[in-house]
């Protein structure tokens, strides 16, 4: 353990709080340096056994770390594999303090009754903002004037330098982060075109476009927020980006493969793109100081900043209040609303009674095989909820609070069981 706590800046929370919930044998291991928000979040509600680490780690010491942990947190940069998920016999939930949760094997997750949550909308604000702050830097040229002015030669000219009011901003993915992105260009006077995969309902007075094409020769700005997907590697590609119009700006705060950007270093060169700002690349380091490199390098007029989009302390502390208060719920109350693996549920309590969680593949007759052998057993069922995805089943009992402990045994041995836990 010492060599863990000088390798990795471990911080260690020892606080007894008796409860009727042995919370001091909860086990919650935070990577990623995840916002001391969520830390005390658990903290301050009687969790003492809270391990938090300040980076990534490999798969296979993440497996030494979390053979008997409870809750674990990460970021972007953790991959949970199946091997991962094999070794964490005790794990409940895995909380992803960030946007997405492709870094996490969902179908193994699901299979092995392990909720997994995330922060889908907690920093939209931040990359919105940063997308509008982008775009005016690219349209007026600054990037040109603060290289020059770096180099100690004065550039005062309006020569290409524009105003986003009237300009035609096209949002490529009108989702969480688009529609927000949508709301702030309007209100600087732009006129703002969308395209989506799915129909959605238009903001104010944005317009949907009938194709990427169609958006692509209209847009004075194009930024992309779309999820990374078999259908959006190389979206923007060497056959459609002959498309934009000249002098447009291309923004990516979305996902690095995405675009391809040997195509777009050429349309930079070439000055059929007026500029661009990128964030994501579909190579990053693992951590702060490794060397980075892309064909973008060495261009004025590109913005390059190392996946910052939503990294702002108010988004990071909007995310860990987000996250933590997900996994809380699930760990105390069995809610699972906002899960990518475990059925939605959200549960009233039930009074004078002890609570269960049973988690089963999908299979018919298992909530029959449930009901009966607590009912040969002369255990009550005095509230019962199920809720169920195409491979595993979530039923919520609620049972006589003597009989609790022995409805529990009873449901380990249910055939198709996956997980079982008394809650309270």
């Amino acid at each position: 353990m010492g060599y863990l706590c000088a390798k990795y800046g471990l911080i260690f929370m020892r606080k007894k709080k008796l409860t009727s919930y042995p919370k001091e044998k909860i086990n919650i291991l935070f990577l990623e340096n995840i916002s001391d928000v969520a830390v005390m979040q658990f903290s301050k509600n009687g969790y003492s056994n809270v391990k938090k680490i300040s980076i990534a780690i490999s798969e296979a010491e993440l497996i030494k770390e979390i053979k008997n942990v409870h809750l674990l947190g990460i970021r972007s940069k953790t991959t949970i594999s199946e091997n991962v998920l094999k070794a964490a016999t005790k794990l409940q939930a895995i909380g992803c303090f960030c946007i997405g949760v492709n870094q996490v094997n969902l179908k193994a997750a699901t299979k092995m009754g392990v909720a997994v949550f995330n922060a889908p909308y907690s920093n939209t604000r931040s990359v919105a903002e940063l997308v509008i702050g982008a775009s005016i830097m690219l349209v007026r040229k600054i990037t040109d004037k603060n290289k020059f002015a770096h180099e100690g030669i004065w550039m005062k000219d309006a020569g290409g330098s524009h105003e986003l009011r009237g300009k035609t901003l096209g949002i490529i993915g009108y989702g969480n982060i688009g529609s927000q992105v949508s709301v702030l260009a309007e209100a600087l006077g732009m006129k703002v075109v969308f395209y989506d995969a799915e129909t959605k309902l238009p903001l104010g007075n944005a317009s949907d476009s009938k194709s990427l094409k169609e958006l692509l020769m209209q847009a004075d700005v194009v930024t992309l927020h779309v999820p990374e997907l078999d259908s959006t590697k190389n979206l923007i590609n060497k056959t459609n980006i002959k498309y934009f119009k000249k002098d447009a700006v291309l923004i990516n705060y979305a996902r690095g493969e995405v675009v391809d950007l040997k195509a777009l270093r050429g349309e930079l060169v070439s000055g059929h793109i007026k500029g661009a700002a990128i964030d994501v690349f579909p190579v990053e380091p693992e951590k702060n100081g490794d060397k980075f490199s892309t064909v973008l390098q060495g261009l004025p007029n590109v913005i390059l900043t190392p996946h910052i989009g939503g990294s702002t302390q108010e988004a990071q502390n909007n995310i860990g209040l987000d996250v933590s208060s997900k996994l809380f719920n699930y760990l105390e109350k069995g809610i699972s609303t906002g899960s990518h693996s475990i059925p939605a549920l959200a549960l009233p309590p039930q009074e004078g009674a002890h609570r269960i969680l049973h988690i089963h593949n999908n299979r018919p007759g298992v909530l029959s095989q449930i009901n009966t052998t607590l009912s040969k057993n002369n255990i009550n069922i005095l509230g019962q909820y199920l809720k169920t995805n195409e491979e595993i089943g979530y039923v919520v009992l609620d049972v006589d609070m003597h009989l609790s402990e022995h409805a529990v045994q009873l449901l380990k041995k249910v055939k198709q069981t996956i997980k079982v836990r008394l809650l309270y």
